[in-house]
């Protein structure tokens, strides 16, 4: 928020130019009804809430291919036009794949939790992955299974890939909404192509935050399909092992 900010009140002085009708022009010229301008930090919060969702789903379009080329009996099921499975798909991506670990908030009042005092304004990690990972609330977490919101629809507080409670009053991203549509189109997308995955590496580290598979995941002679089969190969859409993470790696910068 600083560093955008810091951009904001540069764009306005002159010292940084903006592109003609961007995003950063629009938000740093904004004027609100009585003809102020929005502060710089209130500024920062709007670019980022465009922001986050856009970044959060280019890396959430990757984990959806990735999940889609490992199970791709999937594929019929999201090119027959529910809706419905478009959406499951979308939760499933989020539930299953590890975006980001934990998030990070601020006590509102003092509290006590498990014989632990957390005082207010105290800083509080969401295990973000560890909920999404609970046996208990999963019961088989470690299989992507889509269906299990078809089953069950997504419960607010059970589904925390981008933060819990009510957005409006709670530390919920607000954009959820559209990184989810947008991750729904795009994996029906995904599963109406026809492309060739090379040789990568498409193990995902668990030291990266926000992790992804390592070398992204790329494809190559994308094309609308001729005709569709089932084949034998397509059948088998489960699995009880997570997709390679990669608890080894000692590196973040790849």
């Amino acid at each position: 928020e600083e560093r955008l900010a810091r951009l904001v009140r540069d764009v306005r002085s002159g010292r940084t130019p903006a592109a003609p009708g961007s995003l950063l022009e629009r938000v740093a010229g904004h004027r609100e009804g009585a003809g102020e301008r929005l502060t710089p930090g209130t500024a920062a919060v709007e670019l980022l809430n465009i922001l986050r969702p856009t970044v959060a789903v280019s890396w959430f379009a990757a984990f959806a291919a990735h999940a889609l080329h490992r199970l791709p009996g999937l594929r019929d099921r999201l090119r027959g036009g529910d809706p419905a499975e478009a959406t499951a798909f979308a939760h499933e991506v989020r539930r299953f794949y590890p975006f980001a670990p934990f998030l990070g908030g601020l006590a509102a009042r003092d509290l006590s939790w498990h014989g632990h005092r957390v005082p207010r304004g105290g800083m509080v990690l969401l295990d973000v992955y560890g909920q999404n990972h609970d046996a208990g609330l999963w019961g088989d977490p470690y299989a992507f299974r889509p269906e299990r919101f078809l089953e069950h629809p997504a419960e607010r507080d059970e589904l925390i890939p981008q933060g819990g409670g009510d957005p409006r009053t709670g530390h919920r991203c607000p954009g959820e909404g559209v990184a989810l549509g947008l991750l729904e189109s795009l994996a029906v997308r995904l599963a109406g192509l026809e492309y060739e995955v090379p040789a990568q590496d498409l193990r995902i580290p668990l030291r990266r935050i926000p992790t992804r598979p390592r070398d992204g995941f790329v494809m190559s002679g994308v094309r609308a399909p001729e005709h569709r089969t089932n084949t034998p190969t397509d059948i088998e859409t489960n699995t009880k092992e997570p997709p390679a993470w990669d608890t080894a790696e000692t590196s973040s910068t790849n």
